[in-house]
């Protein structure tokens, strides 16, 4: 058996799905070539195709799609095309010619054989046969809602007839589901072999039940519309997970287009050319002409034979399905019977594959070509799957919106964000939970008792364009760049340049010309720790320092820089708080009066020093986030401690105990400690531990390399 991607669509269904892909100028394909099958599956079965197979008898070509794309995907345009330029010839040679032939003839035979075993006149039988099936009213090419009593009264006019299918398209199914449940219920029985159960009524004079035909009907189901308004998170999207879990999983094909390709770079020209190409148009009136040759009377009830060597590649394919299947979990349901019965939705589109191009035969390409659709549908068929849940649509919606929102927004747009407070509470804490790892900020604040959300989706740090200006001026000619990280010393280490951490409007250093975005985050310490400390505590961190001018050997004045992991846009109040919970966070002392956006950084021709570590994750320091409240209540919880000595508890769980007590003594011993009081301070911090070590054990390794250290003094 081919691989995937060794195997070909079918040429002449993508040659048309090109096509409107170009109209549409609409690049992702899926959702036409879900479309063309179904239309091509819809005039094999109109013409009652079916697959002679060796080992369940004759199948009837139909076929169930679910197609779902975003607004502006062209899904109605696409669809208007199809049925108006492609499928428009043979539709009405088939109404107007086709099937009144095929329905005359088969009255004829329904009337005489009425007539044998009643023993009336034949021709009297006739006549009422005609007057029964012309009081079904006429055939429906097809349609988008009904009831099951009206299903099941077309379909005995197709009995009637012998020829045709029932086609129901349902257009916006976000909208309309929930309206044709019964009706889809009714398809869901007749996918198979096209065969239902009837339903007892009572009989009377002026209701009487019509003499039931044993046959069948293939029939043809496409539902299309948009994503969001059928996977909403109330009760549409829970009922379409019912429908898949019941049975049309197995049944349909599949279309899911999150997002729509379109051509953004054509000019209107361009547009102009793709939507009046006259090879296009040229191709679709041919094809539309050959299509109309398939509704003549030679064509009906056309048996496509099966090879062996077909049979035998369905048969591969079969097993490989069903190997999958067994692979999966338990609670993987629905997935299991999509893929164990893709084989037989694959052999029906290969029917209509084989119908469409005049074969007798269903061939190993016609499978291949379906096969090939299969399995680009359940790709989508597992998008579909993994959907959004409603928490990560909540957060979306929060971080989308650009004015702040409140409990009665989010009632009001949202159809699931329902029930009572605890539930919508414990939402967006899932919310909020999803958005920390999906790079997704949510602040909460309350005004007035009005609670106020407010999202971001946040944009990782490009180490290659860091955000700084830089000037030779205080105030004026500042210049915005985007630079590289590995190239910052060069600013640093300037003569006389003055820069910020924000891109400034027209040059001009104020408050007010800050533009909201930051990803460095800049500290001064001015002699509050020596620089072999700072080494040593930050360790783990990605870092740029560089001394300042006033810095000596004997008191070290410098500057840390930190790349941060996201790209922030803070304003300048919830800036200033952001800085004050950094320096709040580090283990030394600095410069708490440097926290306005507008605050510009002199260079200087010093040292300097980068360190690879970790970004800074700022999350934390986020004001009205509930990370942020964690920290305060962790700080709280820790008012105790000194921040040293904090900082070493809350590393503990990543250094492990004894390398954290070995580093707090370290910094003690360049502090200028004795061996005894650092000791003491060794000893009191392991105490402050969850589990502390034992003495013997800090004597015998921490306090011998302290010892050391001190003696190299």
């Amino acid at each position: 058996m081919k691989t995937y991607e060794q195997m070909d669509f079918h040429p002449t269904s993508e040659q048309l799905v090109q096509v409107l892909c170009e109209k549409t100028q609409n690049d992702n394909p899926l959702f036409f070539r879900v479309l063309v099958a179904y239309y091509f599956t819809v005039i094999a079965s109109m013409m009652r195709c079916s697959i002679a197979t060796h080992d369940r008898g004759n199948i009837p070509v139909n076929m169930y799609a679910l197609a779902l794309a975003t607004s502006g995907a062209g899904k109605g345009f696409s669809t208007n095309i199809v049925e108006n330029q492609v499928i428009n010839l043979f539709r009405t040679r088939f109404l107007e010619e086709t099937f009144p032939l095929l329905a005359e003839v088969n009255i004829g035979k329904i009337g005489a054989k009425r007539a044998a075993r009643k023993g009336t006149d034949t021709d009297e039988e006739i006549e009422k046969a005609r007057k029964e099936f012309d009081g079904i009213g006429p055939l429906m090419f097809n349609f988008d809602s009904g009831t099951p009593a009206a299903v099941k009264q077309m379909r005995h006019k197709l009995l009637m007839a012998d020829a045709g299918s029932m086609n129901l398209q349902i257009d916006e199914i976000g909208s309309n589901l929930l309206g044709n449940i019964d009706v889809l219920t009714t398809f869901l029985e007749l996918y198979d072999v096209g065969r239902i159960k009837q339903k007892l009524i009572k009989n009377t004079t002026e209701n009487v039940r019509v003499e039931e035909i044993h046959g069948s009907t293939p029939t043809n189901m496409l539902l299309f519309g948009t994503p969001a308004k059928l996977l909403n998170g109330s009760k549409t999207e829970e009922e379409l997970y019912s429908m898949l879990e019941t049975g049309y999983a197995r049944r349909c094909f599949f279309g899911y287009i999150r997002h729509a390709q379109s051509h953004k770079q054509l000019t209107p020209e361009q547009v102009y050319d793709a939507l009046t190409n006259q090879q296009s148009n040229q191709f679709l009136q041919k094809l539309s002409d050959d299509l109309e040759s398939l509704a003549d009377m030679s064509n009906v009830n056309r048996q496509l034979l099966m090879s062996k060597q077909t049979s035998l590649l369905l048969i591969e394919y079969r097993l490989k399905c069903e190997a999958i299947a067994a692979e999966l979990a338990e609670h993987e349901e629905i997935k299991k019977a999509e893929i164990s019965h893709r084989y037989f939705k694959a052999l029906k589109l290969a029917g209509a594959y084989a119908f469409i191009d005049n074969a007798a035969e269903v061939t190993e390409t016609h499978l291949y070509n379906a096969i090939k659709l299969a399995e680009e549908s359940g790709e989508a068929f597992d998008s579909l799957l993994t959907r959004d849940r409603n928490y990560v649509k909540l957060a979306k919606y929060v971080a989308s919106s650009k004015v702040d929102v409140t409990q009665a927004d989010l009632v009001e747009d949202l159809p699931f964000y329902r029930g009572a407070m605890s539930q919508k509470v414990e939402m967006m804490n899932l919310a909020i939970a999803y958005g920390y790892k999906n790079n997704i900020i949510i602040k909460k604040a309350i005004s007035d008792g009005i609670e106020f959300f407010r999202g971001e989706t946040l944009q990782e740090t490009n180490l290659s364009k860091l955000t700084v200006a830089y000037s030779t001026d205080i105030t004026t000619g500042y210049r915005n760049e985007a630079a590289p990280w590995e190239q910052l010393h060069k600013l640093t280490q300037a003569p006389n340049l003055h820069w910020v951490t924000h891109h400034l409007k027209d040059g001009y250093r104020n408050e007010e010309n800050c533009f909201n975005g930051f990803d460095l985050v800049v500290v001064d310490v001015d002699g509050t720790v020596d620089i072999s400390t700072v080494k040593l505590l930050l360790k783990s961190y990605k870092y740029l320092l560089y001394t300042t001018k006033r810095h000596t050997d004997t008191e070290h004045r410098f500057r840390l820089i930190f790349p941060s992991t996201y790209h922030l846009k803070l304003d300048a109040k919830d800036y200033k708080e952001f800085m004050s919970n950094v320096y709040e966070w580090l283990p030394f002392e600095v410069d708490n009066q440097t926290n306005q956006r507008s605050r510009k950084w002199l260079s200087n021709a010093g040292s300097y020093y980068y360190n690879e570590g970790d970004l800074l994750d700022v999350l934390p320091f986020i004001p009205k986030t509930s990370k942020s409240e964690e920290r305060k209540a962790l700080l709280k919880d820790q008012q105790a401690l000194d921040n040293l000595e904090r900082w070493m508890v809350n590393q503990c769980s990543q250094d492990g105990r004894n390398n954290t007590l070995l580093k707090y003594a370290l910094v003690l011993v360049d502090a200028g400690f004795v061996f005894e009081d650092i000791r003491k301070k060794v000893l009191s911090l392991n105490d402050k531990f969850p589990d502390p070590l034992e003495e013997a054990e800090i004597m015998g390794t921490v306090m011998v390399t302290v010892a050391k250290q001190l003696a190299k003094q």
